[in-house]
């Protein structure tokens, strides 16, 4: 049996949001005036840049020309604009090339009509050949 009393008592707790909001916004407020002041900050970072004359020659220049291999619909290989019939010949010239220019790149570029899978069985063959120098080039198209 319940009396009145204690009925009021322990009453169901309230929660009140406004006190948290006015905390949430006064933080809101706070980052933005920081974040203003410090993106519209005069000085800024300080950076020293590289005189003209101390600079380099970009590496490109010191690159060899990359070898790229061409696979055509009728499964033939061009290299430089030497035709291989078979990929053991384009493999030998991969690796002559290779052994001439240690900084070499080798790239595979294949027509339109080759399928898929044959162009990464040549990529995977030529691969274990070349390592890393050889990777898979794509035609540009020219506008």
């Amino acid at each position: 049996m319940r009396f009145k009393t204690q009925r009021n008592k322990f009453s169901s707790p309230n929660i009140d949001l406004i006190p948290m909001l006015n905390v949430m916004m006064s933080v809101l407020a706070f980052f933005v005036l920081v974040s203003m002041a410090l993106t519209n900050s005069p000085q800024g970072v300080e950076v020293q840049l590289p005189d003209e004359q101390n600079t380099q020659e970009p590496l490109t220049q010191n690159k060899p020309n990359p070898l790229v291999i061409t696979l055509t619909a009728n499964n033939t290989f061009i290299l430089n604009n030497k035709t291989a019939k078979t990929l053991e010949e384009s493999i030998i010239i991969v690796q002559n090339y290779l052994a001439k220019e240690k900084k070499g790149t080798v790239l595979l570029v294949a027509e339109d009509q080759v399928s898929y899978e044959k162009v990464m069985q040549v990529l995977t063959e030529l691969k274990a050949v070349g390592g890393d120098n050889v990777s898979l080039g794509i035609k540009s198209e020219s506008p």
